[in-house]
């Protein structure tokens, strides 16, 4: 079978070339030939032409941003880099699933297009000098330092691996996440008591809970240790304030101490912060939980 010729451009490889080479391995399960350079002639043999070329045109496969004017924007202002054009393009054709797709450009494709763009999506400083560790940080390590031999075309192929393996689990999750929506939806539908969701899986849950005013606690069983934690609502995905928190006189107590102050005979933990404490079954989570909630 023919393989797909992929041209990028040479030099420095970028989170947004990377990816969108990863993407397309993927959509054609590896039988792709990968071609980096800014020569002309040899772009436009291409059959997918991405982050060179100066054009954008879908239609015949040509999938750059540099040109004057761009390539367009999201509705959110956050402008398309290539990897974004590659994942409008192929996204929901290489998973399957339009959410999916969704789910995917929302958590890893914008914050690359952003960023190459030019523009900072979250500069979070932890302390003075001191930030979050990104997914540029990631991809940008492996380019040689001005000590090394410049050897990018020889490396880029391997950091591709690496990109691959990361969107196979990110498409792997976000699947499994909107299956478990649907059921975290409908425990919360048909729960007596909504200000505690006692969930029988530990389902990825916040993005559903927190669209409703009533959740305060979730309950929801470890299968790693066969424990049952109760975990805080917060009040939005983006807060770490709690809708209610634990007693704070349980902040950081442990097995017998922490039973004698909850009145929870098999209470284990409670977190520092108050936004977590686990017992040996699901009816001590419960009792923590409903204590919590008049105290």
């Amino acid at each position: 079978m023919e393989k797909t010729k992929i041209v990028t451009h040479n030099g420095s490889f970028h989170p947004d070339d990377v990816f969108s080479v990863a993407a397309l391995s993927l959509l054609f399960k590896g039988n792709i030939e990968v071609v980096r350079t800014r020569d002309p002639k040899l772009v436009k043999t291409g059959d997918i032409v991405l982050d060179v070329g100066g054009e954008y045109d879908e239609k015949r496969n040509r999938f750059d941003h540099h040109q004057t004017g761009g390539a367009g924007e999201r509705q959110n202002g956050i402008p398309y880099a290539s990897f974004g054009l590659i994942w409008k393009h192929f996204g929901e054709k290489l998973v399957g699933d339009s959410g999916v797709a969704r789910m995917i450009d929302e958590k890893l494709v914008q914050p690359i297009d952003a960023s190459d763009n030019g523009y900072v999506v979250s500069s979070k400083e932890i302390t003075p000098n001191i930030f979050s560790y990104t997914i540029d940080d990631a991809i940008f390590v492996f380019n040689p330092t001005w000590k090394e031999q410049r050897e990018e075309d020889i490396i880029f192929p391997k950091v591709v691996e690496i990109a691959e393996t990361i969107l196979e689990r990110e498409i792997t999750k976000a699947r499994a996440k909107k299956e478990a929506w649907q059921f975290v939806l409908a425990t919360y539908t048909t729960a007596t008591n909504k200000r505690i969701i006692v969930l029988d899986h530990e389902y990825p849950w916040k993005e559903v809970l927190i669209q409703f005013p009533e959740p305060f606690f979730v309950i929801y069983p470890n299968a790693t240790n066969g424990t049952w934690g109760a975990v805080a609502v917060r009040k939005s995905l983006n807060s770490f304030e709690n809708r209610k928190s634990f007693p704070a006189v349980w902040a950081g107590l442990r097995d017998s101490a922490l039973a004698e102050v909850s009145g929870v005979p098999d209470a284990i933990f409670c977190h520092n912060k108050l936004f977590l404490a686990v017992a040996k079954s699901k009816e001590g989570a419960l009792a923590l939980a409903k204590e919590a909630l008049i105290s």
